[in-house]
């Protein structure tokens, strides 16, 4: 079989339109910034080369670089599931997976590169290690402000109008990091570009 792609990006959510706009659903429009900045169309499992298995995602390819980019449309604590199996169909290490998802104990719209590490808590993460049997993968985590009230419905809350600007300029932030590891596969070197990108060193700090 021809290797479909050298990498994967996957940006985390769930499916449905009651979801959509919500904080837990940033992965999703990290990937529809990153396919609208690319040219690409996402599209169902049905019409992905070769591929004959069951687990419910959009895709989209890149040809240059060459990577895809992965919706799983399974609800967030079973993405391991679409990991698993798109990872040993395509032959792609977990090394070359890029996982992009929402963080609660982040600051509104602040990035944080990881090259491994724990779940954090979070299901979608949790669901991938578990179904990977390992957490060295890379990912992005991406601030969506600290609950004031219950954990569970703040995610799943929507942002204001002053918050939406915010997070525009974060997803599109993040756009440019993701392309920056899918070009050079140097997550370090991508971690020291973008984090003093995101925090500047203050005059007199």
């Amino acid at each position: 079989m021809t290797r479909p792609a050298q990498k994967m990006v996957f940006g985390l959510g769930n499916p449905g339109p009651e979801y959509e706009g919500t904080r837990h659903n940033v992965g999703f429009e990290v990937l529809d910034r990153l396919a609208l900045h690319e040219g690409l169309l996402f599209e169902s499992p049905r019409s992905l080369p070769g591929y004959s298995r069951s687990s419910p995602f959009l895709w989209a390819r890149s040809h240059d670089p060459s990577a895809l980019l992965v919706k799983p449309t399974t609800f967030m604590n079973r993405s391991g599931e679409v990991a698993s199996s798109l990872l040993a169909w395509a032959g792609i290490d977990p090394a070359d997976l890029f996982v992009v998802y929402d963080d609660l104990d982040l600051p509104l719209g602040n990035l944080r590169l990881r090259p491994f590490g724990s779940s954090g808590g979070h299901r979608g993460v949790s669901s991938i290690i578990e179904s990977l049997s390992t957490d060295r993968f890379p990912r992005l985590r991406i601030g969506i402000g600290r609950p004031t009230t219950d954990a569970a419905r703040h995610v799943l809350s929507r942002f204001t109008e002053r918050e939406r600007a915010e997070i525009d300029v974060s997803t599109a932030e993040a756009v440019d990091a993701i392309l920056f590891w899918l070009r050079t596969g140097d997550i370090e070197g991508c971690m020291t570009r973008f984090h003093s990108r995101w925090n500047p060193t203050r005059p007199g700090g």
